[in-house]
């Protein structure tokens, strides 16, 4: 099978995550796999696999999980400890025409509960260490089996026991039936079970194929997204179905990802906004981890212009790019646009990108006083196209209230320029009071003060606008040079420093905003 017979496949028939194993394994089996860790759930294969050793594991677990119980049509949350096999467990349930329900292990005890409860007694697969996590929840009450990866604990199933299994046979899900259920980042309260499809996850192939199609030869891909997101179902899927080698990383420590790009050499990474932030200390390393890279990804928050510049001059490669692309889990990619070595610097970081080729995603933005969209009259970004997720599990209601007809809309606020790039400012639910943009602020002021690690903009108590600021190694922040690199915003308040471990975060390590101000009015309360 080549390549393009394997994605034209895919577009034809959905993207059944069951199947993608096996299917990688017939464009090139011997298509290399490495990890930067073991896998819990089979720690004898090693750090080291091809598409064909995948197409067998998944298989084998398949295998365990009928074994365990575990039947087409019912619903297997997926909260383990953060590792590559966190995926691969997925696979094996949807082989087996079961729906994985993907939980991020950075939630905490209490929202697991309530989505488990709101799952309708699922089946829980997770291990010991998660258990321990959620002993205050009545996982026996939520859940219809609880599974766990390896060891023992009573009334648990484990997987560990099951190795020998019979294979079964692989079950295809209806295209537009669920297939993979993720859930929303949670910066709002109670994260919403966003349910994609067959048909809804083939579709959002389509811009990164045509990025893809750039590389002309089989590079290696380095990603570094969490495994239980929406997106690492259309990372792995691109890199798998093009038959290009791939480096999964847990560890997003600067100096062990270094030593994995020392080592590998990726021509491609993909990684999450914040990462790549963190990552920047590297452009310094005289060993040059990045020499080899060729492109950089990012598709989840904009990134900050500084260190898309710091990358890509970090990389030796002649035309070097980084892709962006704005979207969410419930659209996919929505726009994007590429960065050049000589003009990322100079890149307002509000432009998300430009509309996409036709067969992708259509964006509008909507004013609420129906006048035409603007810098100083922004309105609802909307968007429209087949790879909308199909709906909220469990909340319709909540689903369609974001619905106008085929529209669906973001919650962010931007406008169109008049070049075509979509320029985003804020979420909604974050503006403030005689603020035009809390984002933008964060860009300028970040690319002024290189010292900062995390900058957020928050709602106080008494609604005026607060800096929250992070610093390297937590040092304490330098008054004048802030006053100095904050002039142009006097409805500033004076800044909060925190440490940058204590800032709250979603599992794409996004900043929890609304959290981030209760925690502001809370200190406030108590005097400290």
């Amino acid at each position: 099978m080549t390549s393009a017979t394997a994605y034209h496949s895919i577009q034809k028939r959905g993207l059944h995550l069951g199947l993608l194993p096996a299917m990688a394994a017939a464009v090139d089996p011997a298509t290399p796999i490495t990890l930067d860790h073991d896998l819990a759930v089979a720690p004898q294969a090693g750090r080291h696999l091809t598409a064909a050793g995948l197409a067998d594991l998944v298989d084998d677990l398949a295998g365990r999980l009928s074994a365990a119980g575990v039947r087409a049509d019912e619903h297997v949350v997926v909260h383990k400890t953060p590792g590559a096999d966190t995926w691969m467990l997925a696979c094996a349930c949807s082989r087996i025409g079961a729906v994985p329900v993907m939980l991020s292990p950075g939630l905490d005890a209490a929202t697991v509960g309530a989505l488990m409860e709101r799952l309708h007694r699922p089946h829980l697969l997770t291990d010991e260490h998660k258990l321990d996590v959620l002993a205050q929840v009545p996982v026996a009450d939520l859940a219809r089996r609880v599974i766990i990866v390896a060891g023992s604990r009573p009334g648990a199933v484990s997987l560990a026991d099951l190795a020998g299994s019979p294979r079964v046979a692989p079950v295809t899900r209806p295209i537009d039936e669920a297939a993979v259920i993720t859930h929303t980042s949670g910066t709002t309260g109670l994260p919403k079970l966003v349910v994609h499809t067959p048909r809804t996850q083939g579709l959002r192939l389509k811009p990164q194929w045509r990025l893809l199609s750039l590389m002309r030869r089989k590079e290696t891909v380095a990603i570094h997204i969490s495994f239980v997101h929406s997106r690492m179902v259309a990372a792995m899927a691109l890199a798998l179905v093009k038959g290009l080698p791939v480096l999964l990383m847990n560890d997003g420590d600067p100096q062990a990802a270094a030593e994995m790009f020392l080592t590998h050499r990726p021509g491609l990474i993909e990684a999450l906004p914040n990462s790549l932030m963190d990552w920047q200390v590297l452009c310094e390393d005289p060993r040059r981890p990045f020499a080899s890279v060729k492109y950089f990804s990012s598709t989840f928050d904009a990134i900050h212009p500084g260190t898309m510049s710091a990358l890509l001059k970090s990389s030796s490669r002649r035309g070097a790019l980084f892709f962006q692309i704005y979207g969410q889990s419930e659209v996919g990619p929505a726009v994007g646009r590429a960065y050049l070595r000589s003009s990322a610097h100079k890149a307002n970081g509000r432009c998300v990108g430009w509309r996409m080729p036709l067969g992708s995603a259509r964006v509008r933005v909507v004013t609420k006083d129906g006048r035409r969209p603007g810098p100083r009259n922004p309105g609802a970004i909307q968007v429209a196209w087949p790879g909308l997720a199909k709906t909220y599990f469990a909340e319709q209601d909540r689903y369609d209230a974001n619905r106008d007809g085929r529209w669906w809309d973001t919650g962010d606020i931007g406008y169109f320029t008049r070049w075509g790039c979509l320029h985003m400012l804020d979420r909604d639910v974050d503006r403030i009071p005689g603020v035009h943009s809390s984002l933008e602020i964060e860009d300028q002021v970040l690319a002024r003060l290189p010292e900062l690690t995390e900058l957020a903009v928050v709602q106080g108590p008494a609604g005026q606008a607060v800096p929250v600021v992070c610093t390297k190694n937590d040092a304490p922040l330098d008054l004048q040079r802030w006053r100095a690199a904050a002039a142009a915003w006097p409805q500033l308040a004076d800044p909060v420093q925190i440490p940058h471990a204590e800032l709250p975060r979603t599992a794409t390590l996004k900043v929890q905003r609304l959290a981030l101000a209760d925690r502001l009015k809370q200190q406030l309360t108590d005097g400290t």
